[in-house]
């Protein structure tokens, strides 16, 4: 993370520069965002943020700038978007690195204050309409250099990350096989956010007040976006509203279809669910790569590379729709973990201990210090929940087969077998998503 006082020095040139006026207040890191970091600050009586890349190596192999995501946002606003206004991009005398600032828009990206709004349904109409406005611009309306998508090569890069990463997790290699199995056709591409689901949305009271972190917009299939902010995922304490967590499916492409003059194909939209899943998965499981690279060293890459196990529960409901009846029956049978230690501390005692310790420092810090106390407690009961798993012998010999196409879901036993692994992997690693509890009562009949 940059050092503070080389933060102050770089926006005061950046303010001085765009004609921002002068620097007043400590800029504060905003909390969340998977990626970049953003930093609230004021200069002559306005508030803006700063969006940039963490190190100027975590860029490298992205798909474009900073510079044409600032220049996109702008068009995409142009055309009547919900999206920030981009006052500065940062240029290397500034000392920043790489990104760009954009002034403060009303409102909040918590999740969990947004889904308590008091119209979730006019919120959501609101958010399928914005949408439909971003499919309607064209290579035309944007910066040269947002990729138009490839779909098999999409999914080639996918299987590559998969296997960069090992190839030993099975239930994605069964999502990457039935991704290559079902790649529909191609249809005339229109411009993707990428990342259009709630976290990235602000919303003030019941109304979208912006749409931010077009880092991965491109060119490519409609229904990707639309199937992306309904995965489980991003609806967060709201499973049971499974658009954005604000609504149901039919309900937000009602919306969208009457904004945008459209019908969506439920194949394609269910297709492109099971792309993003396993996307999201393989995105998950590459942040602790980027933190041993020495890249980003942030405590939340290591911990969000935990949460692959989410997306492999979250995959298994979708993908098990085309097991055989007999096996979505068969029973699932999860082992006897418990174990009693008398002697000596076990490793989950002493991580609860620490975790105990860190919660009595929660009062004295603030701000995103507070919110990494919150991530170091979630990493500490992640070891201590671990420490109660039978070890498993490697995957990678059932990934390969599963690869090759030579185990599917009609093999015996093994939807059952693949249901244990991920009720136990998610149970050690986020035991509070939501999905995992639907999942527990659809499988083992527990409530």
């Amino acid at each position: 993370m940059i050092a503070p006082d080389a933060l102050t020095e770089g926006l005061t040139r950046v303010c001085a520069r765009a004609d921002l006026g002068m620097l007043s207040g400590e800029p504060q890191r905003l909390t969340g965002g998977a990626v970049m970091e953003s930093w609230r600050f004021s200069a002559g009586g306005s508030d803006y943020v700063l969006r940039r890349a963490p190190s100027l190596a975590f860029m490298e192999g992205r798909p474009y700038r900073h510079a044409v995501e600032a220049a996109l946002i702008e068009a995409a606003r142009a055309k009547g978007v919900t999206a920030p206004e981009v006052v500065a991009v940062l240029e290397e005398a500034d000392g920043l690195g790489s990104g760009f600032v954009m002034r403060a828009l009303p409102g909040t990206a918590d999740p969990k204050v947004i889904l308590a709004c008091d119209d979730p349904h006019g919120l959501l109409r609101g958010i399928a309409r914005d949408l439909a406005r971003i499919h309607r611009l064209r290579q035309s309306d944007v910066p040269e250099g947002v990729p138009v998508m490839d779909y098999r090569a999409a999914i080639a890069d996918l299987k590559q990350q998969f296997m960069d990463a090992g190839g030993d997790r099975p239930i994605i290699a069964l999502g990457l096989r039935w991704l290559e199995d079902n790649c529909p056709s191609p249809v005339e591409p229109v411009l993707n956010h990428g990342d259009y689901r709630m976290g990235n949305l602000l919303v003030e009271g019941s109304r979208l007040t912006g749409v931010l972190d077009w880092e991965i917009a491109h060119f490519g299939d409609r229904h990707e976006d639309l199937a992306f902010g309904c995965m489980a995922v991003w609806r967060f304490a709201r499973y049971d509203r499974p658009a954005l967590g604000l609504g149901s499916i039919a309900e937000y492409l009602a919306a969208y279809e009457a904004e945008a003059g459209v019908r969506i194909d439920p194949a394609r939209f269910r297709f492109w669910t099971i792309y993003r899943t396993v996307w999201w998965a393989l995105g998950c499981l590459k942040m602790a790569a980027q933190w041993r690279s020495g890249a980003d060293r942030m405590l939340e890459r290591v911990v969000i590379s935990r949460r692959t196990s989410e997306q492999e529960l979250d995959l298994l409901l979708l993908l098990e729709e085309d097991a055989p009846e007999v096996e979505r029956a068969r029973p699932v049978v999860l082992p006897d973990m418990s174990c009693t230690y008398l002697g000596e501390a076990s490793q989950e005692e002493m991580a609860t201990a620490i975790a105990e310790w860190l919660d009595t420092l929660k009062d004295k810090l603030t701000g995103h210090d507070r919110f990494q106390l919150a991530v170091a407690r979630n990493a500490l009961g992640m070891i201590a929940r671990e420490a109660d798993l039978l070890p498993m012998e490697s995957d990678y010999l059932l990934s390969e087969e599963l690869l090759a196409g030579e185990k599917t879901l009609q093999s015996s036993g093994l939807l059952a077998d693949l249901r244990s692994s991920a009720l136990q992997k998610l149970s050690a690693d986020v035991p509070k998503y939501p999905a995992l509890k639907a999942a527990q009562t659809k499988w083992l009949g527990e409530n």
